[in-house]
């Protein structure tokens, strides 16, 4: 086991407290009674925090995720958000996929506003219009508020997706790698597009990533989550989280600067030893 103590820009978050925005308690996932995916996960998500979580495929970062979105169910453990315990899917929990999931039929303008019109059935037309352009605008997308998905590249159609998300303004936002699927042009773009909507709105953010300067970039909080394995004995060990890791950088972060960020290659070293040698260890 590595026992080495993490930098000043890569130090171990202290527990949450139960006031968390987000409380998670005791978390556990199997298909397989045998062999559960992950078990005994919890860790809390404060309101405004912008929370990564890290690990290998396999591990259950997505299972956990689809808990949050209420799109799963747990086979043991709870979930609250401000103050309630989830149970399905909600209005208030907006998801991101790296499939944008749009409605090809609909325009941009169209399928958001359908978002709004869910979350606020009440509203008169020009408020559900004004909502829409809003958010649009808030990605770049004014010029395109009135195309229909083909007519949109794919970086443009995740934009709508998160715009979307925005627009229904949730109590919570969850991210599943949104960018994994798009070129590194159009990825760092949407990438500052959203670091500047998510510090403007103040929103709570839990996003599952692979790529470590993603993370570094976007979060306050890195989780870090070991896979499930057989140990030397055969019984088997559930995936958890391993490691809570805050990120100690200036938040007036850019991708362009932020490898010259003093702490910047601790915190990332930390986080890749631990992918490298940490996650699979026995």
């Amino acid at each position: 086991m590595n026992t080495a103590m993490p930098t000043a820009a890569a130090q171990k978050a202290p527990a949450s407290p139960a006031q968390d925005f987000l409380r998670v308690e005791g978390l556990g996932r199997a298909f397989n009674p045998q062999r559960p995916v992950f078990g005994g996960v919890s860790f809390g998500v404060a309101r405004g925090e912008f929370v990564c979580i890290i690990g290998h495929s396999g591990c259950g970062k997505t299972t956990i995720l689809n808990v949050l979105a209420g799109l799963d169910r747990a086979s043991t453990g709870h979930v609250f958000m401000d103050g309630r315990e989830l149970a399905g899917p909600s209005l208030e929990r907006g998801v991101v996929f790296q499939g944008h999931a749009l409605m090809p039929w609909l325009t941009v303008r169209q399928n958001i506003a359908f978002a709004v019109e869910s979350r606020w059935p009440d509203w008169r037309r020009a408020q559900v219009q004004a909502q829409v352009e809003k958010y649009v605008a808030m990605v770049g997308l004014s010029g395109a508020i009135d195309k229909k998905p083909s007519e949109l590249s794919g970086g443009m159609k995740q934009r709508v997706g998160i715009a979307r998300a925005f627009a229904i303004e949730p109590k919570m936002l969850l991210l599943d790698e949104p960018f994994g699927a798009l070129d590194a042009l159009t990825r760092g773009t949407i990438q500052d597009e959203l670091m500047a909507i998510v510090q403007r709105t103040q929103q709570t953010v839990f996003m599952i990533t692979h790529d470590v300067d993603e993370a570094i970039l976007l979060a306050d909080r890195i989780l870090l989550m070991r896979n499930g394995i057989e140990l030397p004995d055969g019984r088997w060990r559930p995936g958890g989280i391993a490691e809570s890791v805050r990120v100690g950088l200036p938040r007036s972060r850019a991708r362009s600067t932020l490898h010259h960020t003093p702490g910047y290659y601790e915190l990332r070293n930390h986080v890749v030893d631990f992918l490298v040698t940490r996650a699979h260890a026995v």
